[in-house]
């Protein structure tokens, strides 16, 4: 069994890795792991930090609450210590100011790379960028108590944390348009029954579900979940005919792999 000393703990993140599966937590339950731009860094080298051994990865949080979004010393004046305020983002350039919410979303943008799967494993409130979060995530397993909302539109603002993308294919246009212009809240059996999550459970049993998921997943051929998760991510986006074209080159390669006359 590999060591279970951290790879990365700072800045209320921690990445640890056990033979195939890597587990990255949110550590400041003190503040409901509100999240900062410092947060949003270690969540990218995190993602960085994987060994090419890590076939599943699972995101959780300690305490209540998964993440209670972005925490609002962000929209004061003086912002966070060694950070541009927002504010003082706002008077920068249109580059600058895409330039640096093109960073914020690195920590964002990994949890879907076809050589993993990814679980988020959600209790409490998951609020605006807790939310999108869990939804970077290729699936999610909910606590009886979850607690979704998007929360930006009401404070003048729209997502941009990644989340518009997956929430739109997992819920349709329609429900997340409702979901995002209310900001109201989504409990565990909405999620479960409109596919937010793949699974909710009482909280008391979300780690040992997510632990059966992690260990179904590992199971699987590694190659193989790797082409049906790429072939999976490209359908949206694909006619039906192009789908069956790229069906039969995923399988083409399978075949010749195993019967060893891959390249």
């Amino acid at each position: 069994m590999a060591s279970l000393d951290p790879l990365l703990d700072k800045d209320g993140v921690r990445l640890v890795v056990d033979e195939a599966i890597a587990t990255v937590t949110l550590t400041n339950p003190a503040k409901r792991n509100a999240q900062s731009p410092t947060l949003w860094r270690a969540l990218a080298e995190a993602g960085k930090a994987l060994p090419g051994t890590v076939r599943v990865v699972v995101l959780r949080a300690e305490g209540k609450s998964f993440s209670a979004g972005l925490d609002r010393q962000a929209f004061t004046p003086e912002g966070f210590d060694g950070e541009p305020s927002f504010i003082d983002l706002a008077r920068g350039s249109d580059a600058e100011l895409d330039a640096a919410i093109a960073e914020y979303q690195e920590g964002f943008t990994w949890w879907r790379r076809s050589d993993i799967v990814s679980i988020a494993a959600v209790q409490g409130h998951a609020i605006g960028a807790g939310f999108q979060l869990a939804l970077a995530c290729d699936l999610r397993v909910v606590a009886d108590d979850v607690q979704f909302a998007m929360r930006e539109t009401g404070l003048g603002l729209v997502p941009d944390l990644t989340g518009t993308h997956p929430l739109v294919g997992l819920v349709g246009y329609a429900r997340a348009l409702e979901i995002c212009a209310t900001g109201r809240f989504v409990a565990a059996e909405e999620a479960e029954r409109t596919g937010l999550a793949n699974l909710a459970v009482p909280a008391d049993q979300l780690d040992d579900a997510v632990r059966d998921l992690a260990a179904a997943l590992v199971g699987a051929p590694r190659d193989a979940l790797i082409e049906t998760k790429t072939l999976l991510q490209g359908a949206v986006d694909r006619t039906y005919e192009d789908q069956r074209v790229a069906e039969r080159a995923a399988q083409g390669r399978r075949l010749r792999d195993l019967a060893g006359l891959g390249d």
